[in-house]
């Protein structure tokens, strides 16, 4: 059986998904962008704030699911253009232990949705 994964504390899904679903011990999020639940607005400011909400979504999502951070075994990030790899990098890794953190990929890609410049999706396990 799996268990659906939902918060108003992070965007609601904007089409025929879930925020994430929970399968025994393992959950899988969608891709968080950087929207504000709050306000339902984009926060596009700069690389490192929008990369900062991205973050802030995917936490209201492990909090909901029971979990932090140190949970997360994968993630995946698609950015738009790889020059801003190390700024949003510089924020990603304030939310792991360096010796802890999860495996991941980082993608450049051609469009996200709402044009946002950072997406990322997680995996964890419980």
């Amino acid at each position: 059986m799996k268990k659906i994964i939902f918060t108003d504390k992070a965007p609601a899904p904007i089409g025929p998904y879930n925020q994430a679903v929970l399968k025994g011990d393992t959950l899988y999020a969608s891709g968080q962008i950087a929207i504000n639940p709050a306000t339902g607005e984009l926060v596009l400011d700069t690389i490192e704030a929008e990369t900062k909400q991205v973050m802030q979504n995917m936490k209201a999502v492990l909090d909901e699911a029971g979990m932090t951070f140190e949970n997360i075994v994968k993630t995946t990030i698609f950015i738009m253009d790889m020059n801003d790899f190390a700024k949003i990098n510089s924020v990603y890794a304030t939310y792991f232990n360096e010796k802890t953190a999860p495996a991941r990929e980082t993608v450049q890609v051609a469009c996200l949705p709402k044009n946002v410049n950072v997406e990322i999706s997680m995996i964890a396990i419980l």
